[in-house]
């Protein structure tokens, strides 16, 4: 039997979280963008770090698709969200992490449970990092909810000494 028959559905697993890492890259590189043209470059930084690290997931992810002989499939899971208000864009990332968690979660059990130890660990070990990207976007959230305008304010004021 194939490789590829064997795993045929963690294949297609690995896909869907394929999809969804690509998505939260461009997602938070368009964030990025928009926090850095407003001047919110601590925000901004965050959102390009979190990017890279989506990058650095999605090519795990296809590593692992290859090493089962399937084909990465380089789609999005669904378009970028066109948001402008900064406390908006945070809480849209914080949800983006949730339902990647909750994903990742349920197919490192049925991984698991079909033998596949590799992805199995794989989602077990992304998890753990989708959750710090959730717990800092949840974070980022209440202190601008907090703090409202005075906290994007600061950011802003910040971006202008380091233009000095």
């Amino acid at each position: 039997m194939a490789i590829e028959k064997k795993y045929e559905r963690s294949i297609e697993l690995l896909n869907k979280a394929l999809a969804e890492e690509n998505t939260a890259s461009l997602q938070y590189m368009y964030f990025h963008f928009i926090c850095e043209d407003k001047g919110y470059r601590p925000l901004a930084k965050y959102f390009k770090k979190t990017a890279i690290e989506e990058m650095r997931h999605a090519e795990m992810l296809a590593e692992r698709i290859l090493f089962l002989e399937g084909d990465p499939r380089m789609v999005l899971a669904k378009g970028v969200k066109h948001v402008q208000d900064p406390k908006e864009m945070l809480d849209y990332a914080r949800q983006l992490e949730v339902d990647t968690i909750t994903d990742y979660n349920a197919w490192s059990q049925e991984t698991g449970d079909a033998g596949d130890a590799g992805t199995h660990k794989m989602f077990q070990d992304l998890v753990v990092q989708e959750e710090e990207h959730m717990d800092e976007f949840r974070l980022e959230m209440e202190n601008a909810t907090q703090f409202g305008n005075e906290y994007l304010a600061l950011q802003v004021i910040d971006n202008l000494k380091h233009q000095e």
